[in-house]
């Protein structure tokens, strides 16, 4: 039901107690089988760029970087990205080594939003339970801050992109149009989120389906991410 205001008018949900959240901790977010730290440029540049050796050139068809052709290159990269105000960046570690990237951006505590993007996984860590794993230390972190909102938001002819992120539990809210540019083109974006109230359930379904019961011992999943959460009350 809309709330009203003395005019007869509908307003939006009061926010009750809630208080901008604090700027998030850049401190290691460790899971079962993927930790992510604090990225650090001159420690991380070198094994990052052995890591993406492996990455074919069309991973970065959707990203504004990439690829890179020498460390020095991707140095320069991360360098940058880590001065940008609202950014968090996060190196992904599988049994001790880096094996990708991830970043918070769009932090807005006033307005209790965040953002989760600028993700690259080399292929050890790409399709296993870790690369899941690690959106979810995220999002976790996120709203035990007491964030209101977690955005996901990719250029909309990604399609992998955008299967990725209803995989994760995220709503799509639409596509806006010419929203930037990059590499030379134009990029609508598609904008999906996960709002506060939607996270338990979210966080359950994580839950049920990281548990060891969830897969064979073959490391198969008996059901997906998809399955578990909609099989939840």
């Amino acid at each position: 039901m809309p709330h009203h205001n003395a005019f007869g008018q509908p307003i939006g949900q009061p926010l009750g107690e809630w208080e901008p959240p604090r700027f998030p901790d850049h401190a290691p977010l460790i899971g079962a089988t993927v930790r992510l730290d604090p990225l650090d440029v001159p420690r991380h540049a070198g094994p990052l760029f052995d890591a993406y050796q492996s990455v074919s050139d069309e991973l970065w068809t959707y990203m504004s970087i990439g690829p890179f052709a020498t460390v020095e290159e991707l140095t320069s990269t991360l360098t940058k990205l880590s001065r940008l105000d609202g950014w968090l960046l996060y190196s992904a570690v599988l049994d001790g080594v880096v094996v990708g990237f991830m970043a918070y951006l769009r932090i807005t505590p006033i307005d209790g939003t965040i953002e989760i993007g600028s993700i690259v996984y080399s292929p050890a860590l790409q399709r296993t339970t870790g690369a899941t794993e690690a959106v979810y230390l995220m999002l976790k972190n996120v709203f035990d801050l007491g964030y209101r909102r977690c955005e996901w938001k990719c250029d909309a002819l990604n399609e992998a992109s955008r299967l990725a992120a209803l995989r994760l539990g995220f709503q799509f809210e639409g596509v806006f149009r010419q929203a930037t540019h990059y590499k030379g083109r134009n990029r609508d974006t598609a904008w999906y989120a996960i709002i506060d109230n939607e996270w338990p359930r979210i966080e359950a379904g994580f839950a049920v389906w990281m548990s060891e019961g969830n897969f064979d011992v073959h490391g198969k999943q008996r059901r997906s991410l998809v399955e578990v959460r909609n099989s939840l009350p």
